[in-house]
């Protein structure tokens, strides 16, 4: 990878010096006709003047070879001083472009390698649940006294794995769309759709408390990708919160509307809150110990961008951690 850049960078690098001795080159020309012009008119007005004086034909000789050997000298002496400037700044040209080229292709290459860790990330994830389905499959073939209530749970265990790689291919799909997604802004009431978002983690037996001084706060925002930041926000402050402890969910108004919510338990630890945004982070050094993938605050922070939300994480280990963002107030 970084001889594929070098290269590129080489060559960029050699375009950028041609062209520079291309634009020397020309102006070298000028110059130097410019110049020469300038002494031939020079000394024909010296000749001019000396022919005024009525010379001797010898003196008249002597001016004449004067000239030429004058006009020679300058000529040789304006193609040396243009030859020594014009590799002077095909040189030190050559060393700015070097640097400017890589300039140039910094962010492709960081964008290259963001991508290829990406692809990386994404096919160690969905290697994981295909070779439990295989494993588990392999296994049952080579079973000939297989029953039918094991061929259910093998079923039920491999349609398990396949909800698992939906979930995983629908949020990779969110990722990559949402750069270009166009976002249909509309006012809706902020307080009713986080009562919405509570209501279907229900099932999980956790308390989730809203607290609020209205029941209705209207926002503008894009109402279907907002349900999903808050979705994600509680999910993930489920699954890392003990059990019986609570959730709670904080929504103020000053210039705007502000999301909080915040939960205890383990926290995150300083060097680790400015990753948790990337994709396939997670700051659990084992990733099978949590259910997920680690792309679920990428997309948060992607929807927070896309809406200037203001995403912003806050965390004392072994205590607590908050998770804020804002949205504009109809006015």
């Amino acid at each position: 990878m970084n001889q594929l850049f070098h290269s590129a960078t080489v060559r960029l690098t050699t375009w950028y010096v041609m062209i520079l001795a291309a634009i020397c080159l020309m102006f070298s020309v000028i110059v130097y006709q410019i110049a020469i012009n300038e002494v031939k008119q020079r000394l024909d007005s010296y000749g001019l003047h000396t022919e005024e004086l009525k010379p001797t034909p010898p003196f008249r000789q002597l001016l004449g070879e004067l000239r030429v050997r004058e006009l020679a000298e300058t000529r040789a002496n304006l193609i040396a001083i243009l030859l020594y400037t014009n590799i002077i700044i095909v040189v030190s040209g050559g060393v700015g472009a070097y640097f400017l080229a890589k300039r140039t292709l910094r962010p492709i290459e960081e964008a290259h390698e963001r991508h290829a860790r990406f692809i990386s990330d994404a096919s160690h994830e969905l290697r994981t649940p295909l070779a439990t389905m295989t494993t588990e499959l392999e296994v049952s073939l080579r079973d000939p006294t297989l029953s039918k209530k094991e061929m259910r749970e093998l079923l039920d265990s491999n349609l398990e794995e396949v909800g698992r790689l939906t979930t995983l291919s629908n949020m990779l799909l969110a990722l990559s769309a949402g750069k270009t997604a166009s976002l249909k802004r509309e006012s809706f009431n902020l307080v009713l759709v986080v009562n919405m978002a509570i209501d279907r983690f229900s099932d999980t037996g956790r308390t989730i408390t809203l607290q609020t001084s209205y029941p209705a706060i209207h926002v503008i925002a894009h109402r279907p990708s907002i349900e999903e930041l808050i979705t994600i926000l509680i999910d993930n402050a489920i699954k890392y919160s003990p059990e019986k402890s609570d959730i709670v969910i904080v929504i103020s108004t000053g210039q705007k509307a502000t999301f909080r919510i915040a939960n205890t338990g383990q926290g995150i630890a300083q060097e680790h809150l400015a990753k948790i945004f990337d994709r396939f982070y997670q700051a659990d050094a084992s990733r099978n110990t949590r259910d997920g993938y680690g792309l679920g605050l990428a997309l948060a922070r992607q929807i927070s961008d896309l809406h200037q939300a203001d995403l912003d994480v806050h965390s004392v280990p072994d205590e607590s951690t908050t998770f804020s963002f804002t949205l504009p107030l109809k006015k």
